[in-house]
């Protein structure tokens, strides 16, 4: 298979010497873009924010000292003009940032004209529409090669990772958008080192077209994303861990049964569901009848709780049955809603 694009560069761009340390970790791995962050937003305010424009030369003498190109964040017109003047190589725009269309439109506007490689992330929500969205506003304004970043989604109740994978929405990016590469963001994904070669792994095989890893020459020291940033080391023993498999559709006899087994299961598990929502509408008539509301939270505890101790029972993973288990619950309130 062709060489994976590997993305890699401590989460900020903190000083010259933290730049040229991480620099020097990744000295012999092949990587395409050494990222870094000039301009940080952050949730919540007194976090480190990054040094901006004052960064950029420190990226410019990491350019001429290493020979590598660079990746930097920009999410206004006035980031995308610094950095351009300053020869960066690449940008991306981060997760706020697609979230909002006119912050997208501004910085589409801010490239018209200008061809240069541009990574856009997938937005904060899982909506594969407003992904794609971006794209557009990028594709029609500007002669920007474009990528796209998979990291993952902001969810209320965390599980294992810090970001929800929900790995169906980029799949289905791939199936809207063909013909761009799509990247995988394991780092703010996983959020600890610890999971980074399992994400990473999950990537490859859901064929990614690379990885963007956050490396830092002393992790625990790191101003921002400690926890999920990698030493040089650590980073060149999870490529070497990685197996990077053919990109064929196999097409023997053996998988081609399964799949038959596949399909069929699926759709009856659709019937089931439908199934499952006839009764969640027979109890919204009741509910309404009698004035009650619909969500019962005594119910949905017990209702998760025992699914969950049935799942594990089954090996299934309880992460993959709470999301399940929360998707039927939400449908069920909708459909019991229409009685109010």
């Amino acid at each position: 298979m062709d060489q994976p694009l590997y993305i890699a560069g401590p989460c900020s761009a903190e000083s010259l010497d933290q730049l040229i340390a991480a620099a020097h970790e990744l000295n012999g791995i092949p990587f395409k873009y050494f990222r870094a962050g000039v301009w940080k937003p952050r949730t919540r305010p007194g976090s480190f924010e990054g040094h901006g424009i004052k960064a950029l030369p420190w990226l410019n003498e990491i350019q001429q000292k290493f020979g590598y190109k660079i990746a930097i964040e920009v999410a206004s017109a006035l980031h995308v003009e610094q950095a351009l003047k300053a020869g960066i190589d690449a940008f991306w725009i981060g997760a706020r940032s697609v979230t909002n269309p006119f912050t997208v439109q501004e910085i589409a506007d801010s490239l018209r004209g200008v061809n240069i490689p541009l990574f856009i992330k997938n937005p904060v929500n899982p909506d594969l529409k407003l992904w794609i969205g971006a794209v557009e506003r990028i594709e029609h304004a500007s002669k920007a090669q474009i990528h796209a970043i998979h990291r993952g989604f902001s969810v209320y109740e965390k599980l294992r990772y810090r970001n929800d994978p929900n790995w169906q929405i980029a799949l289905d990016f791939k199936i809207e958008r063909p013909d761009l590469p799509l990247i995988c963001d394991p780092s703010h994904m996983g959020g600890n080192r610890d999971v980074l070669l399992e994400l990473s792994q999950i990537a490859m095989d859901l064929h990614f077209d690379g990885l963007h890893l956050e490396v830092h020459h002393h992790p625990q020291s790191a101003l921002t994303d400690a926890e999920q940033q990698l030493t040089g080391k650590e980073l060149n023993q999870l490529l070497s861990n990685l197996r990077l498999r053919n990109r064929v559709d196999l097409s023997n006899q053996e998988i081609l049964d399964l799949r038959i087994k596949i399909d069929s299961l699926d759709s009856q598990v659709l019937q089931i569901l439908a199934e499952r929502m006839k009764i969640a509408d027979q109890i919204g008539q009741i509910k309404a009848e009698h004035n009650t509301t619909i969500y019962q939270a005594k119910r949905w505890k017990e209702l998760k709780e025992k699914n969950v101790r049935i799942a594990e029972t089954l090996g299934l993973s309880e992460e993959m049955v709470s999301q399940l288990l929360k998707l039927i619950h939400q449908e069920a309130i909708r459909i019991q809603a229409s009685y109010l």
